[in-house]
């Protein structure tokens, strides 16, 4: 997968994992990875599907309604990439935080359904639930930010709500924020986040 890696200068704090949304690239979260953790590693991959020349992370049939024959061999591409780039540039595979918006943060919440311990955590900006039907697995020790807006016209008010349950249901320490906003990402969803992950992973 095409990506970018940088090494930090903080080698105890997570590394952090950076997945766009739709018709982004591995460029377009670095930003907030300064914000997040300026000290962390830095793993921003890049989706290998195109819709209509937009990277994407996986298929999907319309607007909300994902192609899950897709998302399943998506899920485990990355969970593979995961696992090589860990070993290539010597990181710890135990010590990833997920940081995904929209299409990225879809893609990173369906690691956490289709796998035991694929992160240490994740901040998820504006998710849906990535399956619904499926057993989970033990998600005891997980730590999950979500970002969302009360006025998002993707992720609804309840699809916040329905992942947030199902994540703590399965053991995760679950952390929802709202903003009065739609579908973007605001930066006082970041440094929200930045503050929660200082909480959970620096202290």
């Amino acid at each position: 997968m095409k990506h970018i890696f940088r090494k930090g200068t903080d080698l105890a704090a997570p590394t952090l994992l950076l997945l766009h949304g739709t018709g982004g690239d591995e460029n377009d979260l670095v930003p907030l990875a300064q914000l997040i953790h300026p000290g962390a590693s830095v793993l921003s991959v890049r989706g290998n599907v195109l819709e209509n020349g937009m990277p994407r992370f996986f298929r999907r049939l319309a607007e909300g309604v994902f192609d899950e024959e897709d998302l399943v061999y998506r899920t485990e591409e990355l969970h593979e990439f995961l696992d090589q780039a860990a070993v290539q540039y010597q990181l710890d595979r135990e010590n990833i935080v997920a940081v995904g918006y929209s299409n990225g943060a879809n893609i990173a919440g369906s690691l956490l359904f289709h796998y035991p311990n694929p992160l240490r955590g994740a901040i998820l900006y504006h998710p849906m639930v990535p399956r619904r039907g499926i057993p989970l697995p033990d998600m005891s020790g997980l730590s999950v930010f979500i970002g969302a807006g009360t006025n998002d016209p993707i992720c609804s008010l309840l699809e916040s709500e329905e992942l947030k349950q199902l994540l703590a249901s399965a053991g995760a320490d679950v952390t929802l924020h709202w903003e009065s906003n739609g579908h973007q990402l605001t930066r006082m969803e970041v440094e929200t986040s930045a503050q929660w992950f200082a909480k959970q992973f620096s202290e």
